[in-house]
């Protein structure tokens, strides 16, 4: 495969929208945090740890997943790069190590996904205690 300036370029979009989508996620756990201290400090209840424990796996996990979004985005900037100077052969494997960050993010994103499930759940599980 002859690897152009195109193909990596392709990758700009999906990659800023994936920092799109960790970002809202991110911004969305600060609000729940911010909310679930005033909680903690009303009742200290088994539930509320249950959740902030939940919290610390999605933002390490967030943490991560944004870390190594940008990462495939800067080691695409450096494919585009190094096919700008023709070094075909460095492009396609940091163009192949770019893919690889990608698929990383995408996989810790679908592992927060799931835990945010379980988050809902948590929260569910409250409701039916409160009735």
């Amino acid at each position: 495969m002859t690897l152009t300036m195109g193909i990596p370029a392709l990758l700009f979009p999906a990659i800023s929208l994936t920092m799109l989508a960790y970002n809202a996620r991110y911004l969305a756990i600060a609000a729940l945090i911010r909310q679930l201290h005033k909680e903690y400090l009303d009742s200290k209840s088994k539930n509320i740890r249950l959740q902030i424990t939940n919290l610390r796996k999605r933002l390490w996990l967030i943490r991560n997943m944004q870390a190594i979004a940008i990462l495939s985005f800067l080691t695409s900037v450096v494919t585009m790069f190094l096919l700008y100077v023709e070094q075909n052969h460095w492009a396609n494997i940091i163009f192949g190590v770019s893919l690889f960050c990608l698929m990383i993010s995408l996989f810790l994103s679908f592992v927060e996904v799931q835990i945010s499930t379980k988050a809902l759940s948590i929260r569910l599980d409250r409701i039916e205690e409160n009735n």
